[in-house]
């Protein structure tokens, strides 16, 4: 989860209030987020540093605050401090609202066409009358750098950019231009820069190289400029250098672009929300338009809520207290979320509106969560779950595993992806593509498909322990998953057992003997050829078997497993000198 420093002196002097370590660590905890680590600026340099000097008592403490991933508006001191005021009862809800301009007088961003090949969609925002200091300042540039690595997903889905709005006049226009055609001084340079000459140039940036790929390959690149075509931003590479925000910067005109418009939207609504606290009109947001070429706009940000009716069983039902509906309410209240109780239908019910800064509620059981979190988890009696019967197939893979055991088999756990070689060729077995689900874009040749038989984990794990004592005996209970249309997924998941003998000789008899054991564990009699009430072995004629040497076990009249002899070819396939036999069946036959 994210890690957010603040200082220590900074965060009591905007809380009101002032804790020792451990009271501050506790707020947290009720809070639902955690106290790290506590350091300091310069105990951080030293650590990376590898020095060993002391520390000093004017080194400003720095408290490493833990909190959730979707909890964007955390991820700044503003955010932490509204939500942990209003948590305490210092503050109430803030009301965000739009600046009510007339038509005419709004901002407007025009879209080009062309910006459909490259990153589409572009929110705006303007913050008026904000008042920066250095802390402000270096807390505005923080939050966008923890939103670019958090929802941003490192530029590819959203970019911001911010500027000073007296610097450059509208109306603005976002287009996608040819490299060599976008000319302009990039952030911190004072030589102008074509385009593609730009991508050289941050080849050799630490910090900016790592976003080249999203555009770089492209045939156009995204440029938004102001009506005198000063370049505001190449996102998401870098802004320019004449709408740079400084410490003076009064107006902010923020713009996200990106391929995601539900995110962008949320990254917009998460900068204004918590930075329009230092606007000259408390938690207010100038609009901008955004039009589109075919006369499609909308306004930006939108920060109006949304309401959401969870039945108050719901909510006290899952969670396991018994509450009136005023006490959710108030706790409710206490976690930003504007609740009060729904007359509309016979049950009772909470009316929920979630803010804008709120956009990781989205369904009922959020709010259920809010509510335990308000509530307080150590406060929540303890209690056995409605039920604690396991699923039946968990229950005879359970007792499956345990006779196993105690026949002297040592239980291994292989990962259920391996490579297309592994479960194919090297078993001499040819894919027929009806059952074998591949891997698209596998980032590994180990990791090709999801294995449809157990039989190359174990293979490799007696591969892998060659030079282990023998006779090694070894089982394995797990999945397999196999193509199957009929699901919404198309394929499904089975459960098989598979067990493995290795030593001096094949041990056939000692895998038959485990088959017939479990039969018998399972209350399946051995029946003659034909009969439908119990199981019986025929000869088979698999590939990764040695001839003769393997028979198909046949349940209810159905073909559940197989075991034999390893086929030598086999054994060569995955290294292993000694001869092996095996079996795997189906264990969601029996239920």
């Amino acid at each position: 989860m994210p890690t957010v420093s603040v200082g220590r002196d900074r965060l009591f002097a905007a809380l009101g209030m002032t804790y020792t370590q451990e009271e501050f660590d506790e707020l947290c905890f009720d809070f639902g987020i955690e106290l790290d680590d506590v350091t300091t600026e310069k105990a951080i340099i030293r650590k990376e540093k590898h020095l060993e000097e002391g520390a000093t008592e004017d080194e400003e403490v720095i408290y490493k605050i833990e909190v959730p991933a979707n909890r964007y508006d955390l991820l700044c001191l503003e955010g932490l401090v509204q939500s942990l005021r209003i948590f305490i009862g210092l503050d109430q809800i803030p009301n965000y609202k739009l600046a009510n301009l007339p038509s005419g007088s709004m901002l407007k961003m025009h879209v080009k066409p062309e910006t459909l090949m490259i990153r589409p969609f572009v929110v705006c925002a303007v913050l008026r009358g904000v008042t920066f200091d250095e802390a402000r300042y270096n807390s505005f540039i923080d939050l966008q750098d923890r939103l670019h690595q958090n929802i941003c997903r490192r530029r590819t889905l959203v970019a911001i950019g911010t500027h000073d709005l007296d610097t450059i006049q509208g109306p603005f226009t976002y287009e996608a231009l040819p490299p060599q055609d976008i000319n302009f001084v990039p952030l911190k340079q004072v030589k102008t820069f074509r385009a593609d000459e730009l991508m050289e140039f941050y080849k050799s940036d630490l910090k900016l190289k790592k976003f080249l790929h999203i555009i770089e390959n492209s045939p156009v690149f995204p440029v938004i400029y102001d009506c005198n075509r000063n370049v505001l931003s190449l996102p998401p590479i870098i802004n320019g250098a004449h709408s740079a925000i400084t410490l003076k910067t009064k107006n902010v005109f923020i713009e996200c672009t990106g391929t995601d418009l539900t995110k962008a939207k949320i990254v917009l609504n998460t900068m204004v929300s918590m930075f329009s606290v230092y606007c000259a009109r408390k938690f207010e947001v100038e609009p901008v338009e955004v039009v589109y070429s075919d006369g499609k706009s909308y306004i930006s940000p939108d920060l109006s809520v949304f309401d959401l009716e969870v039945p108050l069983s719901y909510i006290t039902g899952t969670i396991g207290v018994s509450l009136e509906a005023s006490q959710v309410c108030s706790l409710l209240n206490k976690m930003q979320l504007h609740a009060e109780k729904s007359l509309s239908k016979e049950e009772c019910s909470i009316r929920v509106s979630v803010p804008p800064t709120r956009s990781d509620v989205l369904h009922a059981c959020d709010v259920m969560e809010d509510v335990a979190i308000a509530y307080g988890y150590n406060k929540i009696p303890k209690r056995k779950p409605a039920s604690l019967k396991s699923l039946p197939l968990s229950q005879i893979s359970e007792l499956i595993r345990l006779e196993i055991a105690m026949n002297g088999f040592t239980e291994v756990l292989t990962w259920i992806l391996c490579s297309y070689k592994e479960n194919f060729s090297m078993l001499n077995r040819k894919d027929d593509q009806s059952i074998a689900s591949t891997i698209a874009n596998p980032r590994s040749a180990d990791f090709e498909m999801s294995r449809t038989s157990l039989m190359p984990g174990i293979l490799k794990t007696v591969a892998h322990n060659k030079d282990h004592p023998k006779p090694i005996k070894i089982f394995e209970v797990g999945d397999v998953v196999i193509l199957d249309e009929a699901k919404d997924v198309g394929a499904r998941n089975r459960r098989q057992l598979a067990a493995m003998y290795c030593g001096a000789n094949s041990g056939f008899e000692l895998i038959h003997s485990l088959v017939d054991r479990i039969m018998e564990v399972l209350g399946t009699p051995f029946v003659p050829i034909g009969d439908d009430i119990g199981y019986y072995i025929r000869q088979s004629d698999e590939s990764e078997f040695l001839p003769g040497r393997q028979a198909s076990i046949i349940f209810r009249g159905k073909h559940i497993g197989n075991f034999g002899i390893v086929h030598p070819e086999v054994l060569t396939n995955f290294d292993i000198p000694d001869p092996c036999s095996f079996m795997e069946l189906n264990i969601e036959s029996f239920l």
